[in-house]
């Protein structure tokens, strides 16, 4: 990880956000480590980078987890099946096994 002094960034951004893009590069003031300049080379690195840091959408993951660690959910194969009679223009609905629900 690079470091730089607050006042190099602050004369020099643009070249400070392109080295970011390839490692984060840490901000110091007097010497001291005060922030981390992070750079994203596509938007799909900046879209994960908010989705990774969103709390809301944190907590719905750990929601969904403990939801199949109780039993509730489909599997993959399941979820497939579906997808491809929905494509195909046939409803069929499973049963799921464990929790009685239709789909």
């Amino acid at each position: 990880m690079k470091s730089a002094p607050l006042s190099e960034v602050k004369n020099d951004l643009s070249k400070f956000l392109r080295e970011a893009e390839k490692e984060e590069v840490v901000i110091t003031r007097h010497g001291k480590a005060a922030g981390v300049l992070k750079g994203f080379a596509s938007e799909e690195e900046w879209f994960e980078y908010r989705l990774l840091n969103d709390p809301r959408f944190l907590k719905r993951i750990e929601k969904a987890r403990r939801d199949i660690r109780a039993g509730k959910g489909i599997s993959i194969e399941e979820l497939r099946e579906q997808a491809e009679s929905s494509s195909q223009g046939t409803s069929t609905p499973s049963t799921h096994a464990r929790d009685g629900r239709t789909h």
